[in-house]
Parts: C-alpha cells; sequence; structure tokens
C-alpha cells in the first residue's frame, strides 16, 4: 500500500516534492503507526465486506477496523465473527491491495475466536482494536495478543483504546494512566498506537458534542486526552503513538457559529465552490480538529464515513516548509539556533530535535507537498480524483 496511489502520476508529480512511500510490508512499528492515517471503522455484518475493503482501498482508505462491538448488535455477534473471519481469509488470498486491516473485538477472548475461526495464514489481519482498554482487563488482552502472535508465526499488532471511566474520572485517573503505561511497555513490540474512544468519554458526563466544536472545546474530555499525550505520548523513547478520536458529521446543518475555514487559500486558486462544499459536509469542523489534534502531539484519525479519509490525509501531508525546517534540524548535532530556509522563525537545533523526527516519518508515508502547493491543493485532488 502507499497513500495517494489513487491520484494519477502527472498529478502526483505536481503538488509533491517527495513522493510518499510504500509501507506495505513494513515491520518497522514506528513507520506503520504513522501510515495508520484516517482508520475507517465498517461493521462486520455488512453484506459484501471483503468487496467494499478493496474498493475503500483502490479510492485511498489504508487502514481500516472490522468491527464487532459498538457497530453490531448483540443478537447478530456470532454471525459478525463468522463474517470477519471470512472477510480476512478472501482478503488474504487476494491479489488486489488492501488496508491494513484490524479487529474490533469486544473481550480478550474474542481475539483468540477470530484466529480460531480463519481457516488461511490471516497475512490480510494487521492486528486488534482493543476496546475499553484499562488496568482490569489490560493484561488478558495483551496476553491474548501474544498468544494470537504465537499462533500465527509473526506479530499482531493491538490498538488499545482508552475510554473507560475510571480513566476518565479525575480521581483515579493517574494511578490508572500509571499502570497502564507499565502494562504497555512491557508488550511494546506488540503496540501500534492507542486510540482514544472521545465518545465514550463524553458518555461518562452525558454529553454528545456539537458539529459546531471540536473534542478540545469539550473541556472535561480534553483534560483527559492532556493527560494521556502526557503519560503515553512522549518523545524520549517511552511513548507511543496517539490516534485522535472521532469526527461524527458528514452532513450538511443549521449552523449557529460561523464556517471555521478562511474564504483566501481557495480564492487564491479559484476553489471557492470548493470551500462551500466542505463547509456543507461540516468538514470545516474536521479540518480545524485535524490541526488541534497534530497540536496536541496527536497523529491520524478514527472516522467512520469515506469522506473524512481525504481531509485526514492531505493535512498529513508535509508542507514543503516544514520538511526543510526538519532536514536543517536534523542536519546537525552541534545545538545552536539559526533562521529558517523560509526566513520566517528560528529553528533552535535541540529543542525542535523531536519534532523534526516526526516530520520526517510522516514525510515517507505521506510525502512531501511542493513549495506553494497547500492543503487546498492537496484536499480538492484527492476529492476529485
Amino acid at each position: 500500500m502507499r497513500h495517494f496511489q489513487q491520484v494519477p502520476g502527472p498529478e502526483l508529480r505536481r503538488l509533491f516534492h517527495r513522493l510518499p512511500e510504500p509501507f506495505g510490508g513494513s515491520g518497522d512499528r514506528e513507520l506503520l503507526s504513522m501510515a495508520l492515517g484516517a482508520t475507517l471503522y465498517v461493521p462486520a455484518t455488512r453484506p459484501g465486506l471483503t468487496t467494499s475493503i478493496l474498493r475503500q482501498a483502490a479510492d485511498g482508505v489504508c487502514s481500516m477496523v472490522i468491527d464487532l462491538e459498538d457497530a453490531v448488535a448483540d443478537h447478530a455477534l456470532e454471525a459478525g465473527k463468522g463474517h470477519a473471519a471470512t472477510t480476512i481469509d478472501e482478503l488474504s488470498e487476494s491479489v488486489e491491495p488492501y488496508p491494513l486491516l484490524f479487529v474490533r473485538v469486544r473481550t480478550a477472548a474474542g481475539i483468540g475466536e477470530i484466529i480460531d475461526r480463519v481457516r488461511t495464514d490471516a497475512r490480510a489481519l494487521t492486528g486488534f482494536v482493543l476496546p475499553k482498554f484499562d488496568s482490569s482487563c489490560a493484561a488478558e488482552y495483551l496476553e491474548a495478543l501474544t498468544v494470537a502472535s504465537e499462533r500465527l508465526g509473526r506479530n499482531v499488532f493491538g490498538m488499545p483504546v482508552l475510554e473507560s471511566p475510571v480513566l476518565v474520572h479525575r480521581q483515579t485517573r493517574d494511578r490508572e494512566l500509571h499502570r497502564i503505561g507499565a502494562l504497555l511497555a512491557e508488550h511494546r513490540e506488540r503496540i501500534l498506537a492507542v486510540r482514544i474512544g472521545a465518545t465514550d468519554m463524553c458518555s461518562t458526563f452525558g454529553i454528545r458534542r456539537d458539529r459546531d466544536l471540536t473534542i478540545y472545546d469539550v473541556r472535561v474530555v480534553a483534560d483527559v486526552i492532556a493527560d494521556i499525550v502526557n503519560y503515553l505520548g512522549r518523545a524520549d523513547g517511552t511513548g507511543f503513538t496517539i490516534t485522535g478520536p472521532v469526527w461524527e458529521y458528514f452532513a450538511d446543518h443549521a449552523r449557529m457559529f460561523r464556517p471555521q475555514l478562511r474564504t483566501s487559500p481557495f480564492a487564491e486558486i479559484d476553489a471557492v465552490p470548493f470551500r462551500q462544499y466542505l463547509v456543507s459536509r461540516d468538514l470545516d469542523g474536521l479540518l480545524r480538529e485535524i490541526s488541534l489534534d497534530r497540536a496536541n502531539g496527536i497523529q491520524g484519525k478514527t472516522v467512520i464515513h469515506p469522506s473524512h479519509v481525504a481531509v485526514v490525509h492531505a493535512m498529513s501531508v508535509v508542507s514543503h516548509e516544514e520538511y526543510a525546517d526538519a532536514l536543517d534540524i536534523l542536519g546537525t548535532d552541534a545545538g545552536g539556533v539559526a533562521a529558517s530556509e523560509y526566513r520566517n522563525k528560528m529553528n533552535e537545533m535541540r529543542p525542535h530535535r523531536s519534532w523534526a523526527h516526526q516530520i520526517t516519518l510522516r514525510a515517507k508515508i505521506f510525502g512531501v507537498a511542493n513549495r506553494g502547493v497547500s492543503f487546498v491543493d492537496l484536499l480538492k485532488a484527492l476529492v476529485e480524483s
């Protein structure tokens, strides 16, 4: 797989200074975690699931989750497990490209049940999403991952979802994050990313955030996200990739507040109607939330609608200016400070080094835009391709 493979070659060369690199066969955990990008969830009971996944891959989706938890009614769970296993088998035998594929189980026992049901080597299965992950169930989940890896003869990744009340509640949060961090550290090679379940966090307080707001405007949840990044997202080698929570909205509505997209970037490339399209689909709110995810140390995002994928991926492309700064910073071990190539900021060689490493990693996966190419150009190309 490679990001933006659905965009025609001439358009890619117009947009990119450095093209995205393939990542499907990589055993590099850090690289794969960055490659997740927009992770699209799909119910395990959906008819024609294999065909749907292959179609989404052809349209640019690079990671998907077959959901056996919230998206499947209790009475359909057994059928969903069988359908998920069959889909894994069919994809494993396919010659067409398929995304990084995960199954969201309900309990640790569900991991073994899926492995029992597959008939092939299950090479299409990248790992499992582990919901309601906290210290009471973490050891069981992690042991099940270990057993699955042994049975398949390769590393099976886990993506724990942090969303439980014991983690959300202020009086138990620090102790819980400390315990979770210690348990994850023991199984670091199998933890691809830590996901944030903001919908369940909101449920703890009887909240459903409005589409005019980002998750960072919901302070009780924003505080939890900040603490998750503080404990588990550190750039000193002890942290993990943290992915952003879902954006639930994808249709027009009556607005209380003004749209969050300035007109000028669209007017510069004669794309004002495209701005109106984004606003009409509530994608301006998603764009703002992705920017805030990035500012808070979060990479990638859970999505529940295909229209969100292009937005996440366009916002993940490294700008030419960011790349130039990162190369300058990584080009010396001597420390010090210097004006950027763009002559608009100072680069501090030691404090900005971790940031520069993240930029070069993202550049490998999502590429580097040509000088003068903005997210508007990238998003428009993805939507129209």
